[in-house]
């Protein structure tokens, strides 16, 4: 290190992302509640496995369609009143479930409301994308992103149990008033505590000069300056993005990633239920331990990563080997076909979490390659491409199940998408760096005057 850079200083930076990390840990524990609740909901509510597949897939519908315009809505408001807003409503809502057994036409209210929950979880992805990419130099990333999506598995290592045992003892409606009342209290901590880096009271002179060095987009959130130009019309930005062969793959392999984690919220427990004989109560806590091994993976993940950058000097070696190794372990867990033994099934879903885990920088490479100006946008769209398997991969798995009368084919679904995400990051993706959007003005210009325009736009 050179005497004028700075020295890494400060710590602010890590409480803004263990706060976003927790926000995503709940906003995964609520997309989860009906996949725990769900053996008692069928029950009571007489619905079938093809229905209750399409219960689960509403989410991901709602979800889907609220993921650009999301992106949209967190590059024009700003992270902080977009999660505010979307944690208090999708809590909101989590709490009113408890209560649709007492009306009339329950499953109808049911879908209504998992419809809306997805609507309103739409923002936290591509927010908090554009949190990590502020407050986060290059070097730094791969950790952050990684401890960020280990949310998704320390959820469900945590939540997954409590669930559990609320349904043994208090009923399935318990789940839900528990869990809503939890986001209405997160949603005040946040409010009091989340300041965009150039905003933040708290933050140091010295944190902010080392992390703007590195190549933290400090002045996200900011309010633009006088003389800035007029951002890009969201349907240009859309179509550049869209027509990017680099970010195109991460976008497909997003999606096939996303059966596999579609499936371990929603089917997975029913497969411990039905498949392997364990109560709910014990389903609760076996259902833990892989999303405690991905939780592991997770966070390993991001200091092997960052560790590959400065070892290698190479952003695509750095995202991609991790990605492949252990997306690559994931598909493991087609192995559950072969054996009757349900310590050995436990034990195959932990090696196919961790490796799920460990492979999944998708955030993190987000935040690498997203145009400056629409990294929420860029978010949305990656997190609604993820959506598309989370609409698709629950019905499936209905289907299929409704179909066999088992779940052999199911675990093969899901396996066989992971290994087409490795495929899609080395013959689709290329090399790892960031995109720059082009003005509206370019597109009438020659090679040459948009060559000189990026190398303007960069600099």
């Amino acid at each position: 290190m050179t005497p004028s850079e700075p020295v890494r200083s400060g710590y602010q930076r890590f409480i803004v992302l263990a706060l976003i990390t927790i926000v995503l840990a709940l906003s995964t524990g609520d997309r989860a509640t009906l996949s725990v609740a769900g053996p008692g909901i069928a029950r009571d509510l007489g619905i079938t496995p093809v229905n209750m597949g399409w219960l689960f897939s509403a989410f991901s519908w709602s979800y889907f369609l609220s993921q650009v315009p999301s992106g949209w809505l967190v590059d024009r408001t700003g992270a902080k009143a977009a999660i505010l807003v979307s944690l208090a409503g999708w809590s909101a809502t989590v709490f009113l479930v408890s209560g649709v057994g007492w009306i009339a036409f329950p499953v109808v209210a049911l879908f209504i409301l998992r419809l809306i929950l997805g609507i309103l979880e739409g923002p936290v992805a591509p927010a908090s994308a554009r949190i990590i990419a502020a407050w986060f130099p290059s070097d730094e990333r791969g950790i952050a992103g990684a401890i960020f999506n280990s949310a998704q598995y320390l959820a469900l290592a945590v939540f997954t149990p409590l669930m559990g045992a609320l349904y043994h003892y208090f009923g399935w409606e318990s789940i839900f008033s528990v869990m809503g009342g939890l986001g209405l209290v997160l949603a005040v901590v946040w409010s009091l505590t989340y300041f965009a880096p150039s905003q933040h009271p708290r933050v140091s002179r010295s944190e902010l000069d080392y992390i703007k060095s590195r190549g933290a987009l400090t002045d996200v959130g900011a309010k633009p300056a006088a003389d800035a130009p007029p951002p890009l019309a969201t349907r240009q930005a859309i179509k550049q993005i869209l027509t990017n062969r680099m970010l195109v793959g991460i976008f497909l392999a997003q999606y096939c990633i996303a059966s596999l984690s579609t499936f371990f919220i929603s089917w997975f427990p029913s497969y411990l239920v039905e498949a392997r004989h364990f109560s709910m109560l014990q389903a609760g806590f076996v259902a833990s331990l892989p999303a405690i091994f991905g939780c592991i993976g997770g966070v390993t993940t991001g200091f092997f990563s960052d560790w590959l950058l400065r070892r290698t000097d190479s952003l695509s070696l750095a995202r991609k080997i991790p990605i492949t190794l252990g997306l690559g372990l994931s598909a493991s867990i087609i192995l559950c076909n072969y054996t009757e033994v349900n310590f050995i099934v436990v034990a195959i879903m932990c090696a196919a979490f961790f490796g799920k885990g460990f492979g999944a920088l998708g955030w993190t490479v987000v935040a690498d390659t997203a145009p400056k100006e629409a990294i929420g946008l860029t978010g949305g769209l990656f997190n609604a491409a993820g959506s598309v398997g989370g609409i698709i991969t629950p019905v499936a798995i209905g289907y299929i199940i409704q179909g066999t009368g088992s779940f052999h084919g199911a675990l093969l679904y899901v396996g066989l998408h992971v290994i087409c995400a490795v495929v899609s990051y080395w013959l689709l993706v290329g090399p790892i760096e960031r995109f720059t959007l082009l003005p509206s003005e370019a597109v009438s210009m020659g090679a040459g005057e948009i060559t000189t325009l990026v190398e303007a736009r960069t600099e």
